[in-house]
């Protein structure tokens, strides 16, 4: 009874919940939070420096999240680099002292909270313009006096630079202290502030001035001179300024920015004050670095600091790919509206082998509305891609690591595999299920490693570094299966295989203005393709119908995988002549990165041998297989009893050994040079082969996924994570959960129709006729030519 239950339950989830109608509800989620952002903006403002100023909340332990933006971490150089121009002057008491020491940490992290508590300090650097701490602690005449010599002064001598100012406000502690706390002291307060707020609006006309609202204090262990600084009081001094700036503004808005984010962390961490009054390092390392993404995000424009970055214009070849999909739309529109509608979508094919189901009837060639048809559609999602991640739409937030943000996840995907479970067609070893199975779940990890930030754990990190390494084996695996048993090393399966891995990709680097090495896989993919292509069709092409006739062409084979092995290991020791080979024009377009190919070679370096190990693994099990050496009948066992048995022992010590060691490593470094001569995926193809159940069963959960495995690695870059993967997408703001599950949800389906476009465009981009095929790839050479020379001419120049 349970099973039927079990069998019924999915199909009737399947019935009702169909990929197409999924799109359907995902297309309305993404039109209704466009008008819901749109709104919210509108009503509620969308100044993400506002956003960054006001508020937040703590992720963790001193990891702070501003509301929907990404609060970049500066380092030295960058803060050097950016208020290089710029003098900063912090006016106001100990507290705003501490902030001035913060801030001034960032830039000099060696530098030291050293001088007279009640006195001004100087940090200046012969580099660098002065940074001033200025002990005002009320506001009065002599701080007006001040203001209006900043204003009169010549140019550029004020606490201002030819580039602007960065001057920081905090006052009422010691009016508080001084006058017990009376609400003539209050009164005065408000007088004083609005005879200075006109000259702060002067000096904020060249340049940006702050006023850090008070933070609160811990009543509890303030000292007995101090009791009467209360938080009530500091409300209402908070209140007070609030009210005098607004009644400042100009056109709307005061040129004076209210900072009011870090006094929402001090709410949350002021119990950790020593004294009760002043903050801890962390809070004040908060506040500090705050200021400084409100100065240098819009001069830097670091990718992880969303918050008070302006939008780029886009360039030349993103206004072209709009016309572009635009023009295709229109045509899709007139052939429509004519009546051409004959088009059948074929089974997409699987990138690694390219094998299909053969349909029952002919399939119908598709007509001239199809491709337009697809670019119509490709052109809808990349409006959705360029909207999540280079127009100011939606929001963003930093990742933030916990063991239960990776593993949670992780216990729920799997629950789910083992709920979609279902028998194999086949108990062949590594058969089509059975690897969709694979590449399946290995995503799933991957995109939850991804979300989470789980590479800050190194054992999570070096167990995801196994799953990219089985990815290529399986590249290895697949390419050398299919030359070795169909012999096609025609045109016409090189141009099928290039085109599917490479379309999105391509795309995404035009419309979204990223390098061809930024999406890294798929370069990688594409250069051990070419590699397997270019080692199995050099002469002697050594196919098994070949072998069969002879053993002696085995050795031929091993000779071919041995010099293989003799050249990746000659490019791994030789880094000088592998950067130069790539650093060639064009070539070095293809695998530069922020132009340097280091990144290129840390990649193909770290992997190295997972392909050739899944070449060597397919020949041997090809071999065994064609001899008849293996079991491979349902509910049979791959090898005999002992045998059987032997190999499951030592593969699980082997998982075990691998697990103990990736938990040990110190660093990432230390355990990437292990990674490429350490391998557990045979251990974990034995598990999952020998025994002839397992073999029999496959999750079809898993095996959905894996079938746009690619698609997905590809998209989440844009449309799930956020600022080139630096962040995390937000569709729905003040709900993570949530979030997380509208976004899966439309990330997934915009991979699914990623997979159909890709396939419906093969179709028509890769004739099987040589001629027609020549010309294309002529063509599309000319084309991408002129694409190298347009982006080329385009790139800013330094310092633009």
């Amino acid at each position: 009874m349970a099973v039927l239950a079990y069998s019924l339950g999915k199909r009737e989830i399947n019935q009702h919940f169909t990929i197409k109608n999924a799109k359907l509800i995902s297309l309305a989620a993404v039109l209704l939070l466009l008008m819901f952002h749109a709104a919210s903006r509108y009503y509620e403002g969308g100044d993400s420096c506002e956003w960054l100023l006001s508020r937040g909340r703590y992720l963790g332990e001193d990891v702070w999240q501003p509301y929907g933006c990404m609060m970049h971490k500066y380092k030295s150089i960058e803060a050097k680099t950016c208020l290089s121009e710029k003098r900063v002057a912090f006016v106001g008491d100990s507290r705003i002292r501490q902030l001035f020491y913060s801030f001034i940490k960032i830039i000099n992290p060696e530098r030291k909270e050293e001088g007279n508590k009640h006195e001004d300090i100087s940090f200046e650097d012969k580099s660098y313009s002065i940074k001033d701490f200025l002990w005002y602690p009320e506001a009065n005449n002599s701080m007006k006096e001040r203001l209006i010599s900043w204003t009169h002064v010549t140019r550029c001598s004020r606490p201002r630079s030819c580039h602007g100012n960065l001057v920081t406000w905090w006052l009422p502690i010691w009016s508080i202290k001084l006058h017990g706390g009376s609400n003539e002291a209050l009164q005065q307060y408000k007088v004083n502030l609005t005879a200075i707020v006109g000259q702060l609006e002067k000096v904020a006309e060249h340049g940006e001035v702050y006023w850090v609202l008070q933070d609160p204090v811990n009543e509890e262990v303030l000292s007995e001179n101090r009791k009467m600084i209360t938080n009530q009081q500091l409300e209402l001094y908070n209140e007070a300024a609030v009210d005098v700036l607004n009644s400042s503004k100009r056109n709307g808005r005061s040129r004076v920015r209210l900072v009011a984010a870090s006094r929402q962390a001090a709410l949350e961490t002021i119990i950790k004050s020593d004294d009760g009054l002043h903050l801890p390092e962390s809070t004040r390392s908060v506040g500090a670095m705050i200021l400084m993404n409100s100065v240098c995000n819009k001069i830097l424009r670091p990718i992880d600091g969303s918050c008070c970055q302006t939008l780029r214009a886009p360039n030349l070849l993103q206004k072209l790919s709009a016309l572009f999909f635009l023009g295709s739309a229109v045509v899709f529109v007139v052939f429509h509206i004519l009546g051409n509608n004959r088009h059948r979508r074929h089974v997409p094919p699987d990138v690694e082998s390219l094998e299909e189901k053969k349909p029952a009837t002919a399939a119908v060639p598709p007509g001239p509305k199809a491709p337009f048809q697809a670019l119509c559609r490709m052109g809808v999602i990349m409006g959705y891609f360029y909207l999540c991640d280079r127009a100011d739409v939606f929001m963003k937030e930093q990742k933030f690591y916990t063991h239960s943000t990776f593993f949670i996840p992780l216990i729920y995907i799997f629950v789910l595999g083992v709920f979609y479970s279902d028998n194999s067609k086949e108990a062949k070893l590594l058969n089509r299920e059975q690897t969709d199975e694979w590449k399946g779940w290995m995503q799933l990890v991957i995109l939850i490693y991804h979300i989470s930030g789980a590479s800050a754990f190194i054992p999570v990190y070096m167990h995801v570094r196994v799953l990219v390494a089985a990815y290529l084996f399986q590249t290895g695996y697949g390419h050398f299966s299919f030359f070795w048993l169909k012999g096609d090393f025609g045109l016409y399966r090189v141009c099928q295989v290039l085109f599917r891995l490479n379309f999105l990709v391509l795309v995404l680097c035009v419309v979204m203005d990223r390098p061809y090495q930024f999406y890294y896989f798929v370069p990688l993919v594409t250069f051990w393709f070419v590699v397997i292509y270019t080692t199995m069709a050099i002469w002697p092409q050594i196919l098994q119908k070949t072998a069969n006739s002879s053993g002696v062409w085995h050795f031929g084979v091993l000779a071919k995988l041995l010099g293989l092995l003799i050249f990746i290991c000659f490019f791994a020791f030789s880094q000088g002549i592998f950067e130069r080979v790539f650093s060639v024009w064009p070539i070095s377009k293809l695998f530069e990165l922020n132009g340097s190919i280091h990144e290129w070679w840390f990649r193909w370096k770290l992997d190295r041998f997972a392909v050739i190990h899944g070449m060597v693994f397919a020949f041997i099990y090809l071999v065994l297989q064609k001899r008849q050496v293996l079991s491979e009948g349902k509910g049979e066992a791959l090898f005999s009893a002992k045998i059987s048995n032997f190999l499951l022992f030592l593969s699980v010590v082997s998982f075990i050994t691998y697990s103990i060691w990736a938990s040990s490593c110190k660093t990432k470094t230390e355990c990437n040079e292990m990674h490429p001569y350490i391998s557990v995926i045979l251990a974990f193809i034995l598990i999952r082969n020998i025994p002839g159940y397992a073999r029999s069963i496959y999750s079809s959960f898993f095996a959905w996924f894996g079938k746009i495995s690619l698609e997905l690695f590809i998209c989440q870059y844009h449309i799930w994570l956020a600022a080139d993967t630096k962040g995390i997408l937000v569709l729905i703001p003040g709900n993570p959960s949530l979030n997380i599950l509208v976004s899966t949800f439309i990330f997934v389906c915009v991979a699914h129709e990623i997979s159909l476009i890709t396939n419906d465009l093969a179709q028509v981009v890769i004739p099987k006729d040589s001629m027609a095929l020549l010309k294309r790839l002529g063509a599309m050479g000319t084309l991408s030519l002129v694409i190298l020379l347009v982006s080329r001419a385009g790139q800013p120049t330094p310092g633009a």
